[in-house]
């Protein structure tokens, strides 16, 4: 009898320890193997999965967001004007009352979204100085007249001490129609602010309001002139022993005064 009971644990014993196995290794084999240091309390005892010798599986990371690509401004921009000529060259081609009536409809309204880009621009204009063009260079008329004046006066001041420095250099031809329309501006400007005019004649003949005339020598290929062009006044600066061509052709007399303010004071840009 005690040896049946004690057969009996024994089979218990092996029974569980069977089953303690058994679970182990189907622990080992669908969960991820535990680190070096709890080799000893988890795998060599074998204490199995309830024990909590397996870390639980990390939670899956949300995946990042997929980012869309968007079309940049000017992509669009190419878009619209694609799809306008491809509407209009549909209307030309095949003008069916649809296509000729898609075209308008999308021209329409590429005519306001211009017309709003319009209006943002005014206002942003008007609410910012910086960005106004026009305080610099008025362009309505009460404006402009009073910038012009205010131009004229400063002008007048530089003409006035013009002749310290400056001397006019004017090439003139008898046969030169122009140059009988050109010749009293020049004359007119250069008495009115005693600038000292030497008229040379590229052909020899005389000029009526230029008396004192000296025939060319090749003074204009010296100075860089553009040779056998009638009427043609340059500047001349004592200061530094160069010439500052002003034009060619027929210019009015507030024209060449403002050239020559223009070239005597003002660096290129300044006014704009």
């Amino acid at each position: 009898m005690r040896r049946a009971a004690h057969s009996i644990r024994l089979a218990l014993v092996l029974s569980l320890t069977v089953l303690t196995s058994a679970n182990a290794a189907i622990a080992q084999e669908s969960r991820p193997s535990v680190s070096t240091a709890d080799t000893l309390y988890c795998q060599e005892r074998q204490l199995g999965y309830w024990f909590y010798c397996i870390d639980p599986d990390p939670e899956p990371r949300e995946d990042e967001a997929t980012s869309i690509p968007t079309a940049s401004a000017a992509e669009e921009l190419d878009a619209i004007t694609g799809e306008l000529r491809e509407l209009k060259a549909q209307a030309i081609l095949y003008p069916t009352p649809a296509n000729v009536t898609a075209y308008i409809r999308f021209q329409r309204e590429q005519l306001d979204r211009a017309s709003l880009f319009s209006d943002v621009w005014q206002r942003a204009l008007w609410q910012d100085p910086a960005l106004d063009y026009t305080l610099e260079r008025p362009v309505g008329a009460l404006a402009k007249r009073q910038w012009q004046d205010a131009r004229a006066a400063e002008r007048d001041v530089v003409m006035a001490r013009l002749s310290q420095r400056y001397g006019l250099f004017y090439f003139f031809a008898q046969t030169c129609g122009a140059c009988e329309v050109m010749s009293p501006i020049v004359k007119s400007v250069a008495e009115r602010w005693r600038i000292t005019v030497r008229a040379i004649s590229t052909d020899g003949g005389p000029s009526r309001h230029f008396p004192n005339y000296t025939v060319e020598n090749g003074q204009r290929p010296r100075m860089g002139l553009e040779p056998g062009i009638t009427p043609a006044v340059v500047l001349w600066d004592s200061e530094t022993r160069r010439p500052i061509p002003i034009g060619y052709g027929v210019l009015s007399a507030d024209e060449l005064q403002d050239r020559i303010y223009l070239l005597t004071t003002r660096e290129a840009g300044h006014d704009y």
